[in-house]
Formats: structure tokens, C-alpha cells, sequence
């Protein structure tokens, strides 16, 4: 298998599990659009893209430096996901208002939002390093060998979520307005639950 191949594989194999994020990027869809909900998911296949170039250029290294902070990162990742659930909560149950919808649905903004709460997740970096740890040594030799694995992780990763906004952008248009703050209300409860859970499996 080539190196980009497997990169592809161990893009979807991060992105493609349900999650918080895949849930935040359809609430961003159904709420603000395609458009925004795109820029959400490229905020997140960057975070993906850059874990896998540093744990590419230095599995061992990222796996050790992280185990001492894996407590605090997970902690402040169930956090992190709470506040944006209420937050998301609030807003969806709220009437409209175009001038605080302008600015919760900037593209810009998003996608800097995105790119740091998948930051936060410290399962992308383990899964990456492990998966480099993991790979053949004779097949994971060069510079060239390396970028094309990241490469395709990137890839992988931003085709998965730009299907997910899409998703989101097809549920804004085809579903009526009770319906999509119904979706909101539930996709944001199901994020609290994430967050919820991160933290419990967190503290002793």
C-alpha cells in the first residue's frame, strides 16, 4: 500500500467517526448554511492535516509529550464542548437576529473556531502518532514518503467534513424551520452529552 493510501485510510478513519465535531459542523450547516458550514469543516480537516505532519515528523516524540498532559487536554476538551453545546442551545432556542446570526455565521470566524476545538482533541495526535509508530519502517523512510501520508490524511479528512456540511446545507434548505431548530436543539444536546462524558471519564 502507498504511503498516500494509507494516508487516506487513516484520514477517514479520524474523521469519519461521529462525533462532536461532525455534529457541530452539520448544526453549523443547517444554521448558517453550506458556505459556513464548509469553512467549519476545513477549520477541522487543517487541525487533522497539521497533526499528521507533526506526528509524521515525530510520532515517538508527540505520543511521550503528550502522555503527562493527556489528563488536562481532556479536561479542558469536555469543557470546551459543554460551553459550545449551551452556547449552541441558546442560540437555536432564541428568536432570529440578523445582526448576532452575521456574526456567529462569519466563514473567517468558523474556521478559526474549528481549527482550534479540534485542537483541543488530543485523540487526533494520539491516533496519528500511533498509526505512524505502527507503520512498516521500509515503506516510511523519506521526506516524500512522509508528505504523501499527510497529504492524503488531509484530503481524506476535508472531503469527509466537506459531506458533512453539506449535509447540514441540504437540512437548512429541504427542512422547515421547526425542524432544523429541532435538529439544532438535539444535535447541541448531543454534543453536551460528548463533553459530558469526556469529563466523567476524566476525573477520577
Amino acid at each position: 500500500m502507498s504511503s498516500f493510501v494509507e494516508g487516506l485510510v487513516a484520514g477517514y478513519g479520524i474523521a469519519v467517526p461521529v462525533g462532536a465535531i461532525a455534529v457541530l459542523i452539520v448544526n453549523t450547516g443547517m444554521r448558517c448554511g453550506f458556505r459556513v458550514a464548509l469553512a467549519a469543516g476545513a477549520g477541522a480537516a487543517t487541525a487533522d492535516l497539521l497533526y499528521a505532519l507533526v506526528a509524521a515528523a515525530a510520532g515517538a516524540a508527540v505520543a511521550a509529550a503528550l502522555k503527562p498532559l493527556a489528563l488536562g487536554l481532556r479536561v479542558l476538551s469536555g469543557v470546551v464542548l459543554i460551553a459550545l453545546a449551551v452556547l449552541g442551545l441558546r442560540r437555536g432556542l432564541r428568536p432570529l437576529d440578523d445582526s448576532v446570526e452575521a456574526a456567529a455565521c462569519d466563514p473567517l470566524h468558523t474556521y478559526a473556531r474549528f481549527l482550534g476545538l479540534t485542537f483541543v482533541n488530543p485523540l487526533t495526535v494520539v491516533y496519528f502518532s500511533a498509526l505512524i509508530l505502527g507503520r512498516d519502517a521500509s515503506n516510511a523512510q523519506g521526506l516524500g514518503d512522509q508528505a504523501a501520508f499527510v497529504a492524503g490524511a488531509g484530503l481524506s479528512s476535508l472531503s469527509w467534513q466537506t459531506l458533512v456540511a453539506g449535509v447540514g446545507g441540504i437540512a437548512r434548505r429541504h427542512l422547515s424551520d421547526r425542524v432544523r431548530v429541532s435538529a439544532v436543539v438535539l444535535g447541541n444536546l448531543v454534543v453536551l452529552a460528548l463533553g459530558l462524558r469526556i469529563l466523567l471519564k476524566a476525573l477520577p
